[in-house]
């Protein structure tokens, strides 16, 4: 098939420029190898499409209404064209984008905010949701990961670290001895998060580190409903910061041992591994990147 459309191409020119000699200039190419597209596609139609003198070249009836099709083909391709250098300089088209429900309430949703304002032409599709969807059946253009990228057939580029805070409700810490050491916590109540494991890995100031194992009685596939848990004083949590940041300031929530942190968690933006480097994904990318390096460096 792209050898016929090859040949279309040499037949349209040569129509359009009167000559095989004048379409080999147009195209950069011999005379000879002009003249071999034309015959090709004769043969391949089984019909004449110029009729060749020493001076001129003349369209047959076949050969008009080819013409006709190859012109309308070349139109079609040339609007592709600048559709695609238009998007170089003024971004359009669609992303999908697909996120843990988690990060609703993170800085992540004002970047995309802020991306949105910068390119009105391009519409944003975004999931959030704590189901890990297939990147390449479902056709997601970008994908915001936490924790390890599993899949080395993707691309992938670390954003930032998600801070968590070690946190549990007055309600239950009321019905507790008070804890003196972060290994009084052994033995607490947990609430479970269905896509992380039964342990935490606690570090303080100074670089020492406790692991902490558990067995939940609740166990959930939403961050916020572990929370929300949390808050009726089911038990202890380690959410990420911004998402009780509030709670804690209002006395909602009590954390606990602040100078221990939970083991914070890689943010990673994934994407399918044949994306054009100039398209619209690492546009997202790259401003994502700027955005996380820009609140750094207000801390």
């Amino acid at each position: 098939m792209i050898d016929e459309l090859r040949a279309m191409t040499v037949f349209a020119k040569t129509v359009e420029t009167g000559s095989f000699r004048a379409a080999s200039r147009a195209l950069g190419l011999s005379p000879s190898v002009v003249s071999h597209h034309v015959s090709q596609l004769e043969e391949k139609l089984g019909v004449a499409l110029l009729y060749r003198s020493t001076r001129r070249l003349s369209l047959t009836s076949d050969g008009e209404k080819l013409f006709g099709y190859a012109k309308e083909m070349l139109s079609l391709a040339e609007s592709g064209f600048d559709a695609i250098a238009t998007k170089a300089t003024e971004p359009t088209g669609r992303l999908s984008i697909t996120l843990p429900a988690g990060l609703i309430q993170g800085p992540v949703v004002d970047d995309l905010a802020c991306f949105a304002q910068e390119h009105p032409k391009i519409k944003l599709l975004i999931n959030f949701s704590d189901h890990q969807q297939d990147i390449i059946r479902d056709g997601i253009d970008v994908a915001i990961r936490v924790g390890t990228v599993r899949d080395s057939t993707l691309k992938s580029k670390k954003l930032s670290d998600m801070e968590r805070k070690l946190v549990a409700s007055p309600a239950y810490l009321k019905n507790r001895p008070k804890p003196l050491k972060i290994q009084d916590l052994s033995g607490w109540d947990f609430i479970g998060l269905r896509m992380r494991p039964n342990d935490k890995l606690l570090i303080n100031k100074l670089g020492e580190c406790v692991r902490l194992t558990y067995e939940p009685q609740i166990v959930l596939d939403n961050i916020h409903a572990v929370v929300q848990m949390a808050r009726a004083g089911l038990g202890v949590i380690t959410p990420p910061d911004f998402l009780v940041a509030e709670d804690i300031r209002q006395g909602k929530m009590i954390e606990l041992f602040p100078e221990w942190k939970a083991e914070s968690l890689p943010v990673y933006a994934i994407w399918p591994p044949n994306a054009p480097r100039e398209g619209l994904t690492y546009r997202l990318i790259r401003y994502l990147e700027k955005c996380v390096k820009k609140r750094q460096s207000t801390l």
